[in-house]
């Protein structure tokens, strides 16, 4: 019996240890007899990386009208990993001039088709032209006639007497041909921007004042300047009563081209004498603070503003000279503020052609007007015509019929290049902002800006056939980005 217990014993260990292997095995499979795995805790996704954070707002418009001033979702950071891109320094240590503006000339033809458009579509435009929000694109300058010019729907002045009859005493002088368009439009830009700055400007003196009785070419007959001094007194006067503040005028729009309609001819030395002896003491005179700027023609005849700025007497009253690019170089600007760095210089028309190529024109005019006279201490950049007709109307017998409003004003309203032209520099560089130092980097013609708000603006034109990369440096952090051939950019951080 004593045997038998071991034996029982190991016999009821190995029962217990078939009982328990077969408990474990019907556990681990399943009634397939497929093992099934054991299961995987869940795994947390891994957590992509932040956003990238925008540091640089970049607007854009192409050579082939696939965008324009058009805001870039690109993300533009500021960074330390460079390549080998050509760079674009900006150095905010560097200034230069204070800008007074960027905009176009308001003929009294502009006035005239922007007045046509319906009220809602009329306000709407000004408010975008004009105004400072998101939507607008800031004009903050504007030149305007002292009378008719070339692009008016007639000739005029603001003293007109029947031919062989003269008015010494200007008691005929009279703004009422600009009452019923140019003046009302100027007030309603006020109400909308009050700090725009206005430059006047006269085509042609009245004709009995001229010694060829033609609102074509003559010249100021010497007995007259005092009368002619006088007639800008009233002008000025006579538009502050109005509401309109003048801020600077030139006595003469391109002196030197006697056959616009109308025009008048007046030689450097005639225009100094009569700033010096009329125009100057009659404004001191008469208590008259706008500002007196000489020239007012092309590039080509520094020479010009020099004769009279190299006369003491005559400087006293001057306060800058102003240029437009039909003939010479955009350098001739430094070329008159380095013989005289006390005086400004303004760069005050330049127009766009009918024919004109949208590509073309947009590399010429920001390479030159923009970026080129900012470059060459321009205090403005203005374009020339606001608005016309579709039929590049109106203007006088024998103005231009070629050229091409910043606007085309049918029953809707047409955005051409020139507005694009100034709309990449007015909408982001106000009034009272200071170049800034940048460097040209091959073909990127440029030119950098700081903003009274602290912001820095820089406008860039790939001048070039191809796409373009390169970086924006700023104390030694980069921001990597790239034009398309014959592209602006503005960018602002």
């Amino acid at each position: 019996m004593k045997r038998l217990i071991p034996a029982f014993r190991f016999i009821l260990i190995s029962c217990l240890f078939l009982v328990v292997c077969s408990s474990s095995c019907n556990k681990s499979t399943s009634t397939g007899g497929t093992p099934t795995p054991t299961p995987v805790p869940p795994i947390d996704p891994p957590t992509p990386p932040p956003p990238g954070v925008n540091e640089v707002d970049f607007w854009l418009t192409k050579s082939d009208q696939t965008a324009l001033l058009e805001k870039q979702s690109t993300i533009l950071s500021f960074g330390t990993v460079a390549n080998n891109d050509p760079y674009i320094d900006v150095d905010t240590t560097n200034t230069f001039q204070t800008i007074d503006g960027f905009g176009y000339t308001l003929t009294s033809g502009s006035a005239m088709v922007i007045n046509a458009l319906n009220a809602a579509t009329k306000s709407a435009l000004l408010k975008e032209l004009f105004g400072n929000d998101a939507n607008s694109i800031g004009i903050n300058y504007l030149r305007i006639s002292i009378g008719a010019s070339d692009l008016s729907a007639s000739v005029y002045t603001y003293d007109d007497v029947p031919a062989g009859q003269t008015d010494l005493a200007l008691a005929n002088f009279s703004l009422a041909p600009d009452m019923d368009n140019l003046i009302p439009l100027l007030k309603e830009i006020l109400a909308i921007n009050p700090a725009i700055k206005i430059l006047a400007t006269p085509w042609s003196s009245p004709v009995w004042m001229k010694d060829n009785g033609s609102s074509i070419g003559g010249s100021l007959k010497p007995e007259y300047y005092d009368v002619y001094a006088r007639y800008f007194i009233k002008y000025i006067q006579q538009m502050k009563a109005q509401g309109i503040t003048i801020t600077a005028i030139t006595p003469q729009n391109e002196p030197l081209n006697p056959g616009n309609n109308p025009s008048l001819y007046m030689t450097a030395e005639q225009q100094l004498t009569f700033i010096k002896d009329h125009l100057g003491p009659a404004f001191q005179t008469a208590g008259i603070s706008t500002k007196i700027i000489v020239y007012d023609h092309n590039c080509d005849r520094p020479d010009y503003p020099l004769t009279i700025l190299n006369d003491p007497a005559a400087k006293a009253f001057v306060e800058g000279s102003a240029f437009h690019l039909y003939a010479g170089d955009i350098s001739a600007l430094s070329q008159v503020r380095n013989a005289h760095p006390d005086k400004n210089l303004y760069f005050t028309e330049q127009y766009t052609a009918s024919n004109g190529d949208f590509g073309g024109d947009l590399k010429w005019h920001l390479k030159n007007v923009i970026i080129g006279s900012m470059r060459n201490w321009s205090k403005t950049a203005l374009e020339w015509n606001l608005a016309n007709n579709a039929s590049f109307e109106p203007h006088t017998p024998g103005g231009c019929n070629t050229c091409k409003g910043a606007l085309t004003i049918t029953s809707t309203v047409q955005r051409n290049v020139a507005y694009y032209i100034v709309a990449h520099a007015s909408k982001f560089v106000p009034s009272g902002s200071v170049r800034i130092g940048s460097n040209i980097a091959g073909n990127l013609q440029n030119v950098a800006f700081k903003t009274p708000a602290g912001k820095k603006v820089l406008i860039v034109e790939n001048d070039g056939n191809t796409t373009q990369g390169f970086k924006i440096r700023m104390v030694n952090k980069w921001v990597t980005t790239s034009l398309p051939a014959g592209a602006v950019g503005t960018y602002i951080w």
